[in-house]
């Protein structure tokens, strides 16, 4: 069904110049967010940044962040990410011992909390749950790399994940390989959060490549 809250875009830097990450901020200022993938080297095979760097960008970021964290144990980790003055904090079902209280943490910190499901995790165990969220990340790739191509079998799960929510208080972002030729198809099947990375920072113009993926997303939620 079409949703009708206005998509947003939230670039993700793991496709940024880590050299340069403030200036790569800046290219993005016009995005609703930036997405921060925080990776331990543990739940996925890659290693990125964590809290001394996330604290470091949120004193320089011209937008939100949006950390989404791929690393284990985040029922110890995660509310520090709040604490730090992330707006979002997302961590994976796949990884958190007890998610609901996880998420309350989070909140309580001043963050909004997010679930993570991986491409093969259903959604359906966490339905009862929902309410307790302010977000769930249906994940389009596999996670731990940046330029992968998006699954369209997770089109589905987007679809039940957008019935779940119904019309519960509840952002669905999607992350993995969303460009010009898949945000539509992503939109149309629920999502209203889209993490971009390649597509936004591989472009010449980072902030016309928001605007065409909004427009991309706007357009096939019925804007």
């Amino acid at each position: 069904m079409p949703h009708p809250r206005e998509p947003r875009v939230n670039p993700s830097i793991l496709s940024a110049d880590f050299a340069n990450l403030q200036a790569e901020l800046a290219r993005i200022a016009t995005a609703d967010a930036a997405h921060v993938d925080v990776m331990d080297g543990h739940f996925v095979p890659n290693l990125t940044l964590g809290l001394p760097v996330v604290e470091a960008l949120q004193k320089v970021s011209p937008v939100p962040l949006d950390c989404h964290l791929m690393i284990e144990d985040p029922d110890r980790w995660a509310p520090a990410y709040a604490e730090a003055g992330a707006a979002g904090v997302t961590f994976h079902a796949e990884a958190a011992a007890a998610p609901v209280k996880l998420a309350r943490e989070i909140r309580a910190a001043g963050g909004r909390a997010g679930i993570a499901l991986r491409p093969a995790t259903p959604v359906e165990p966490y339905v009862d749950l929902l309410a307790e969220f302010d977000m769930v990340l249906v994940m389009t790739v596999e996670p731990g790399f940046g330029g992968q191509s998006f699954l369209d079998v997770t089109l589905p799960k987007i679809r039940r994940t957008r019935a779940a929510i119904g019309d519960l208080d509840i952002r669905l972002q999607v992350d993995g390989g969303v460009s010009v030729d898949t945000v539509e198809r992503a939109a149309a099947a629920g999502a209203d959060v889209f993490v971009a990375g390649s597509a936004v920072y591989g472009a010449q113009d980072a902030a016309a490549a928001i605007e065409e993926l909004r427009t991309l997303a706007g357009r096939a939620c019925g804007h």
